[in-house]
């Protein structure tokens, strides 16, 4: 256990989109910088699906998620932070001085002027197949993620779920599977209008509303899926249909664990905490970003997460030092940037 009370000026907890572009924004600013990630690797959720194509980042064009992490990375050690991986943080103590100190798992304290936390949605879990004795088959074809697409070249591919994940990865899938069929337990899908009516205008088999009811299959692979109709309340019927299957996906949602953070005072939902306008948590010098964060008119896009973190970081400037600047010039007119443009080799005349 070390002791690292060096002040910084920002401290960001979670070193997913938000938090690393928080990172890099921060040194825009000209603040001494402190990333925390509780995993042993950077980039959030960005994790779950590394091959899945990431399509709304503003000027991107379409990009696989390990990649846009490889990218959010390098952008976020621009300007020299120092990032600490494998400590979950869970205290939080105000100094004498008004300083703020996090303690992490290991009992290592951070000290820091200001907090921003980009945490997601904390500890993520998968929902799980609620039916008996299917946990043999998670090492082999049934799936709550997916991180290669070929392992399901030519097979019969049965997901359940009907939020965005299920409806992108049902239309990832359709060109490289043999077959594709998505039950849903609704009518109407969550997904993005766009990508459901691809789904819809496709090969895919779609049954709704249905549920898998039951699995059979050996000791090592699931070989067939029992799936049931259901009415209007939600109860099964008699319809049901046996589906061969090579693979089943379940997108049932994610269940989530912010853990000690509920216990700092913070105002908050079921998973979320609530800030204002500023992105200030009822916390002073405390601010979140990304899908931890919760306002009025909130995006939730990779844009939006991206611009929850550049609000919080000025603000959190401004309440270092009040007479700063809300707000810096864009990059291209940022005197900040001459040097490192220079040695991208940049013409003088158009530095």
């Amino acid at each position: 256990m070390t002791n690292t009370l060096e002040l910084y000026d920002l401290t960001i907890v979670g070193g997913g989109p938000a938090g690393l572009f928080a990172t890099f924004y921060s040194g825009m600013r000209d603040m001494k910088t402190k990333l925390i990630e509780a995993q042993a690797y950077l980039g959030g959720r960005l994790n779950s699906y590394p091959k899945k194509m990431i399509w709304d980042v503003g000027g991107l064009l379409p990009t696989r998620a390990d990649q846009l992490i490889e990218s959010l990375v390098a952008q976020a050690e621009t300007f020299q932070p120092t990032i600490v991986l494998n400590q979950q943080i869970e205290q939080l103590e105000r100094c004498p001085d008004g300083h703020l100190i996090v303690t992490s798992h290991t009992g290592e304290r951070h000290y820091t002027r200001t907090l921003l936390l980009s945490v997601g949605y904390g500890v993520i879990k998968f929902s799980k197949l609620d039916l008996a004795d299917v946990e043999k088959y998670e090492v082999t074809n049934l799936h709550y993620s997916v991180t290669d697409l070929e392992q399901f070249r030519q097979k019969r591919v049965l997901i359940s779920g009907g939020g965005n994940s299920a409806v992108d990865w049902a239309n990832e899938l359709e060109p490289i599977a043999k077959a594709v069929t998505v039950v849903h337990r609704r009518d109407q899908f969550a997904g993005h209008e766009k990508s459901v009516k691809k789904m819809n205008q496709s090969t895919i088999k779609i049954k709704t509303p249905y549920i898998i009811r039951k699995v059979n299959g050996t000791q090592t692979h699931i070989q067939t899926a029992e799936i049931t109709k259901l009415n209007e309340d939600g109860e099964s019927l008699d319809t049901t249909e046996n589906l061969p299957v090579d693979a089943i996906i379940v997108n049932h949602g994610l269940q989530s664990d912010l853990g000690q953070l509920k216990q700092w005072g913070l105002e908050m939902d079921e998973r979320h905490i609530l800030v204002n306008d500023k992105l200030e948590t009822t916390i002073d010098g405390v601010y979140a970003a990304g899908d931890t964060a919760k306002f009025s008119n909130k995006i939730n896009l990779l844009a939006g997460a991206f611009t929850d973190a550049a609000v919080a970081v000025n603000h959190a400037k401004t309440y270092i030092k009040p007479e700063a600047k809300n707000d810096i010039f864009i990059s291209s007119h940022n005197a900040i940037f001459t040097e490192k443009n220079r040695a991208l080799g940049v013409p003088e005349e158009d530095l």
